[in-house]
Parts: structure tokens; sequence; C-alpha cells
């Protein structure tokens, strides 16, 4: 396995190590789904993720297969969305967030035929039908002009559009952070996720249960993630997210997209990593 495809599995696994409130994680599965089979679909993933030879859509087309080759279901597509551009970028060189630019600018009609195959093949829930550039229909756009029309109502989708502000400030930022105050594993990757689910109503819980479900989660994202930004040691609010976690997934309610953009947070993480060792090394 390549480096890029191991951190892609390193961060799949660092993220369900963490205890994510209505999320699957390793405290909690959920949602029909359990923590191994998101561990067997990020290794499963991780090669056509990583495929050099590859555009972005081949890529996520390919990994969306291989994940319902290994456990036949959709676990992993808005980490896939996000985190093929992300390995195209690494593979660019440079520095990750201009690649990442210039990555998404050079997206094709065909990565957006690719993607909106791989999107249908995973069915994810609430998938509506947009009135232009339906994943139903001929891909007649770039996959960039695409997920420009979705942008509004998909925070995967915005990501694309903004040169995935999310993943380089809020998810790296936090990992920053919590590395200055001497976080162990799993708290720095914990702190993401309430910090996506506190800074907006999740697109995954909007799309499928309505923009109040989406909102009361974050509202009481923002006092959760309080209560654990100001405990001494964010080990001991382990019992209060759990507990939270219990209250969502017992409304049916799955923030994904938050976990989604965690993954996708730590990969980053990991790739800025590897290009500079690259360049240290070089």
């Amino acid at each position: 396995m390549n480096e890029i495809a191991e951190a892609f599995v390193a961060a799949c696994r660092d993220e369900i190590e963490a205890p994510k409130p209505g999320n699957v994680h390793v405290f909690a599965d959920g949602h029909g789904m359990t923590a191994h089979d998101f561990l067997r679909s990020a290794e499963a993933a991780a090669l056509a993720l990583s495929d050099s030879a590859s555009p972005v859509g081949a890529r996520i087309l390919a990994a969306v297969e291989a994940t319902f080759a290994a456990v036949g279901m959709n676990t992993n597509l808005g980490i896939v969305l996000l985190c093929a551009p992300l390995a195209a970028a690494a593979q660019r060189g440079g520095d990750l967030r201009e690649s990442v630019k210039q990555t998404v600018a050079g997206l094709t009609r065909l990565d957006a035929e690719s993607a909106f195959k791989a999107i249908l093949r995973a069915a994810p829930a609430g998938l509506g039908k947009a009135v232009r550039h339906d994943v139903r229909g001929p891909a007649d756009v770039t996959l960039l002009e695409a997920m420009c029309e979705a942008a509004g109502r998909d925070r995967v989708a915005f990501q694309y559009t903004s040169d995935f502000r999310d993943i380089f400030e809020t998810g790296m930022g936090t990992l920053a952070s919590a590395r200055v105050s001497g976080w162990p594993a799993p708290w720095p990757v914990a702190a993401v996720y309430l910090a996506f689910l506190a800074s907006f109503p999740d697109s995954h819980i909007a799309r499928k249960n309505g923009p109040e479900a989406a909102a009361r989660v974050q509202i009481e994202a923002l006092e959760a993630r309080k209560r654990f930004m100001n405990a001494a040691n964010p080990a001991e609010t382990l019992q209060d997210l759990l507990s939270f976690d219990r209250r969502i997934k017992a409304c049916g309610l799955n923030p994904g997209t938050s976990a989604d953009l965690t993954v996708a947070s730590v990969f980053a993480d990991r790739l800025t990593r590897i290009l500079i060792n690259r360049r240290n090394n070089g």
C-alpha cells in the first residue's frame, strides 16, 4: 500500500476511534453500521482513492465500487468525495492547499460522469432530484460546476467551491490547537468533529430529516462543545459525549457530513506532513 493510501486508512481509523455523538465510532455502533464496517471500507477504498494514474472522478467511482464489494453498503460516499481530490492534490506536490485549488479547477465533465455514477451506486439517504445537473441524468458540466449547483444545500459540495476551506481552516486549525494543548488521541479528532457539528447545521441531517432537526442538533452541539473545550481533561467528558450520542441516535439522526469533514481534515493533515517530509528529505 502506498503512503497516500496508508494515510487515508489511518485517517479513517483515527476518526472511527473518536467518540462522535450521533455517528458510528468504537464506543457505539449506529444506523445499522459498525465501526468494523467503516474500517473495512477504508481498506477497500484506499488503493482506488490513491491511484495516481486515475482522474478524480474515476477514483471516486472505483472507491465506491470497492466499498460495496467489501461491505455491501454505503459507508463512505462523502468521505470519498472529499478525499479523492485531496489525494490527487498531494500527488501533484507543493503546498497542499494550493494543489487542491488547482486540482478542483481542473475537474472535467468525465469526472462529473464518474462521480454521478458513484453517487447513484451509493444511493445516499435523502438524495432528492435537482432542477439542474441531477445525478440521474447525463453529466453536461464539469464536476466543479455540478458541485457549485449543490453547494448551498450540501457541505461536501461546498468544499469544492471554497477550495476546501472548512478542511484547511476549521478542521486542521482545530487539530493544531489540540496539539498545542498536548491532547492525546482520540481527543484532537473528537474536537474536530464537535467543531464541525457546532459550526453549521449538518447537511446530511438536513437532507434526510429536515432543516429543523439539523438546527436542533447544532444547538445541542454548541453546548456539548463548550463543555468539552472547558474541561481540564477532555477524557472527563466521555460520558457526556456518549449521552449526547444516545439522544441523537434515539431520534434516528446521523450527522454524517460532520464525520466526513472530520476524516478529510485528518487526511489533509497527514498529507501535509507527508509533503513536508518529502521536501525535507529531497
